[in-house]
């Protein structure tokens, strides 16, 4: 009888365990949501100093891509978001991770030319970014974990960030991009001005 109340146990024991997989609790530090998303400089994917302060007044979703994984499908969502509210104020930032799995190509050219080719992706493309916490962390990915208090523990974490650089929410890597609760968010963010 013991055995079987052991077994009874294990979906929710899998469960719980998938679901710490997807997204690591981190301290959320409420101070930096003074500070604006967009005042935060990073790297396009060739290297180039970018400011971020080029997307404020747009809506962002900020995702860890890659582009060996089983999510990486998503890309086919996110393209599809960045037509349907490019022309309103919306654009997707994507940072390429080879963090989970090392399922990132390792350079540049081998990025961009799996997004073209696979994807037509229009949204732009930085940096391999690191997202876990540590040394390597990306101030992209130690700024949105702290004002969130979640970090993608997996590929295809996402953050929507309003006009002026607060992030709105986090959405762990199996929420599609085109699920009804981020376009819901994202339509209710493109509303306010």
């Amino acid at each position: 009888m013991k055995i079987l109340h052991g077994l009874a146990l294990l979906p929710s024991l899998l469960l719980a365990s998938c679901s710490s997989f997807f997204t690591d609790e981190v301290e959320q530090d409420v101070s930096v949501s003074d500070q604006s998303f967009y005042a935060l400089e990073v790297e396009d994917l060739d290297g180039a100093p970018t400011s971020l302060a080029d997307y404020r007044g747009q809506v962002s979703l900020v995702v860890n891509t890659a582009s060996q994984c089983g999510l990486t499908p998503q890309y086919a969502g996110l393209e599809e978001l960045q037509q349907t509210y490019g022309d309103q104020g919306f654009t997707v930032l994507a940072f390429p991770s080879g963090d989970f799995g090392g399922q990132e190509f390792d350079t540049p050219g081998e990025i961009r030319e799996f997004c073209d080719s696979n994807y037509s992706v229009s949204f732009p493309l930085f940096a391999k970014s690191g997202v876990k916490e540590g040394d390597g962390q990306s101030e992209v990915f130690t700024y949105l974990g702290k004002a969130t208090g979640s970090l993608p523990g997996w590929n295809f974490g996402k953050y929507l960030v309003g006009r002026d650089g607060t992030v709105i929410a986090y959405y762990e890597p199996r929420t599609k991009p085109t699920s009804d609760e981020v376009v819901s968010a994202l339509q209710s963010a493109l509303g306010e001005e």
